[in-house]
């Protein structure tokens, strides 16, 4: 409350002990003061007894001592006991303090390369690698905060989905839709991918930015070499983690007729991987079950951090006028008084 007219003074005076409690202090030591009004008080009337050792007799015709207007005769000596505490409290510096922390990130560029040719329908994952993926893929997006994700998908050619976006809601909705037959060519683009992800990024202006290569199997179309797709990224800044999903040998994929399940081989070229790896600066990873997957994004997660920077804004208001108002208002009223009928017998 900003103390700007009276009425301010005596909302603040009628509820002190309760107004006092929501205070920072400035200079704390100074309620120790605090006795110092009644301690003058006690002094004053000790050496007006010493000075003048008389038995005070209630003679007949005198006022008598239980007259309830005999009481006024403290009023200065009270007004002199507020006037003092509320010095010391003017003294002591009452504060309010309003912090306010505002927080910003200096988010990462992520952009999520995922295959969905043929292949990544064998179901050494459950129900299949796509839809592990998919799903392990959209916990990634919702456990990121700040950052700009966007997304490229590829078989024979590769599309952007998504450019780089904070919309994760729309994100994972494009994510879920992902699908075999969004793509007519066939086979495995993986340098075309490469270059249309560093393509989307091109205009990043982020200190960060991250590309994550999810693929099964060896790159056989696309026009443009993995490798040389790689050092462009690189070239670019882009730090790139590749993750060879799957297992190699005989996997399941489907039943035959009579609902036997079905096996067909599955080979990945991991060395490829590991070298686009190595070129981006970042890591290779093998995702052989739906648990490693996920492990994998989680470590991902942990190593590309977006860095939170926080402002704190302390605006301190000072309330010592108002006490100092009151006591120095005191103070002059006591001045007034204690010359009067209702002087005080202990300042007489």
């Amino acid at each position: 409350m900003n103390p700007n007219n009276i009425a301010d003074f005596f909302s603040w005076f009628w509820f002190l002990p309760e107004t006092l409690k929501t205070f920072e202090w400035e200079n704390l030591w100074a309620l120790h003061l605090i006795w110092i009004a009644p301690l003058i008080l006690v002094l004053r009337k000790f050496v007006k007894f010493l000075k003048n050792p008389v038995l005070e007799l209630s003679l007949p015709g005198t006022v008598s001592q239980n007259n309830p207007w005999t009481y006024l005769r403290l009023i200065p000596g009270l007004m002199f006991i507020l006037a003092v505490w509320m010095i010391v409290i003017a003294l002591a510096r009452p504060q309010k303090s309003n912090e306010r922390v505002e927080q910003s990130t200096e988010g990462i560029d992520i952009m999520i390369v995922m295959d969905i040719s043929e292949s990544m329908d064998l179901q050494d994952f459950k129900p299949n690698r796509l839809e592990a993926a998919k799903e392990t893929a959209i916990d990634f997006i919702n456990g990121r905060f700040g950052d700009r994700i966007g997304m490229v998908i590829f078989s024979g050619e590769a599309y952007s989905l998504a450019p780089l976006t904070t919309d994760y809601a729309l994100l994972t909705d494009l994510v879920k839709d992902i699908s075999f037959n969004m793509m007519d060519a066939k086979g495995t683009a993986i340098g075309s991918a490469l270059a249309a992800g560093t393509n989307r990024m091109r205009e990043s202006e982020s200190k960060s930015k991250v590309m994550i290569l999810l693929s099964d199997g060896e790159s056989n179309a696309g026009n443009v070499d993995p490798l040389f797709a790689a050092q462009l990224a690189a070239a670019m800044n882009i730090k790139i983690y590749t993750i060879a999903v799957g297992k190699d040998g005989m996997v399941p994929y489907g039943v035959d007729f009579f609902g036997r399940p079905q096996m067909v081989e599955s080979y990945l070229d991991e060395t490829t991987l590991r070298e686009i790896a190595g070129i981006g600066n970042g890591e290779f990873f093998r995702a052989s079950d739906d648990n490693a997957l996920e492990q994998i994004f989680d470590q991902i997660n942990t190593m590309e951090k977006a860095e939170i920077l926080e402002s704190r804004y302390k605006e301190t208001t000072d309330y010592y006028r108002v006490y100092l108002f009151w006591g120095i208002l005191l103070f002059l009223a006591w001045l007034g008084l204690k010359s009067t009928f209702f002087n005080n017998f202990l300042l007489d």
